[in-house]
């Protein structure tokens, strides 16, 4: 029987199980990209945003 547990719990007991820390910063770093790609779409800060890049 499998069980429907959440991506991000999902992530951390393979990061503490396997020892995998060096995945932390990767992770970090998509986690907030999509945010500012989520936050640019429509929000009154995406000229803000744009000019990051």
């Amino acid at each position: 029987m499998t069980h429907n547990r959440p991506l991000l719990r999902e992530l951390w007991d393979f990061l503490k199980v396997r020892k995998k820390w060096w995945l932390t910063p990767i992770i970090i770093m998509l986690i907030i990209a999509t945010l500012l790609i989520i936050a640019s779409q429509s929000s009154p800060v995406s000229p803000f945003i744009y000019s990051l890049f």
